[in-house]
């Protein structure tokens, strides 16, 4: 690459990146520390290709000044935790809103191919989902209770077991965009297949309704937030197969990082979903209104949480940026 394209490619991330450092026009760390690990790999790319440059003068220039200011000044905020549910993580994940539409898309069109099997084909819902299951469910539904199998075991232990359970099945999403995001993709793939399938197999026996209205009271979250656990998959899996400017170690330790971030974020929400099925997902005779309004508000806080609230801290931190920027 020749070093004007170089420099016009990156132009707009190195001043975006100094202004944060000596305007102070962000004060999280973790992006001051991610953008200096994208300087310094431009840095390596300058010095190989462009030496005695002055496009490399200026950028060893930003460079130790980064370093000064992040590593020797990095003070922690006291409400860390806090800090990073309300501030820091969705700044972050707004970057990474079309990755979540690809994993929303292929669970999805998994979905609907897994109901349209189990349309065609009577023996697909045991396969997908097995014999003791189905034999289970379908003499719920003789007993005019569909949604009855929410109601064995105690409600604590449920609670803890469905948690655990879907924090790992997360953590699998995660985990297989190591093999790149083909091996996330194939986790999706298979849980939205099984959810079609499932949904279908009431549709079948005329009890869709019922079981439904119970299903998406803890669903509602669990099925958003392993999709969301796919998005940190395939944040991964993608930094292997397309490392831009990086080289593809330092692409992989950023897409790991970042994926990590997104898988964490989703552990407050299926604590909250582990408590909606073990605790009022059991009660199949709720009125329709109450259970609506669940479900409702499960899908008003995922919508929000992960999609307008980080457009909305978004806008507000360009706007706080431009200000400062346009001062004289």
């Amino acid at each position: 690459m020749r070093e004007a394209a170089f420099v016009k490619q990156n132009k707009e991330k190195w001043i975006a990146f100094e202004n944060a450092i000596n305007l102070g026009a962000t004060s999280n760390p973790d992006e001051l520390a991610n953008g200096y690990i994208q300087l310094t790999n431009d840095l390596a790319y300058a010095q190989t290709y462009y030496a005695e440059s002055k496009t490399l003068l200026y950028l060893n220039g930003l460079a130790s000044q980064a370093h000064q200011k992040i590593y020797k000044n990095k003070k922690e905020s006291k409400n860390r935790i806090l800090s990073f549910w309300v501030t820091e993580f969705p700044l972050f994940f707004k970057k990474y809103h079309s990755t979540l539409g690809i994993a929303f898309l292929i669970f999805v069109i998994a979905s609907a191919i897994g109901s349209l099997s189990a349309l065609n084909d009577a023996t697909f819902v045991r396969l997908i989902l097995g014999d003791a299951y189905v034999n289970e469910t379908l003499n719920n539904i003789a007993n005019g209770d569909p949604a009855a199998i929410y109601k064995g075991g105690s409600e604590i232990g449920s609670f803890l077991g469905i948690t655990i359970n879907n924090i790992r099945v997360a953590f699998l999403a995660f985990a297989f965009g190591v093999i790149t995001s083909i091996g996330t993709g194939y986790i999706l793939f298979s849980n939205g297949v099984m959810l079609g399938a499932f949904i279908t197999f009431f549709y079948t026996k005329g009890v869709f309704f019922e079981a439904n209205k119970q299903i998406w009271l803890h669903g509602t979250i669990e099925i958003s937030v392993i999709i969301i656990a796919g998005c940190a998959g395939l944040i991964m899996g993608n930094s292997i197969l397309f490392p831009k400017t990086y080289s593809r170690r330092v692409s992989f330790m950023k897409g790991a990082k970042d994926g990590l971030k997104v898988v964490v974020s989703t552990i407050p929400f299926f604590i909250i979903a582990g408590f909606i099925e073990g605790f009022i997902t059991r009660y199949t005779g709720m009125p329709n209104w109450l259970a609506f309004l669940i479900i409702g508000a499960s899908l008003f806080l995922i919508i929000f949480y992960y999609i307008a609230y980080p457009i909305i801290l978004n806008n507000q931190n360009e706007r706080q940026l431009h200000t400062v920027t346009s001062k004289p």
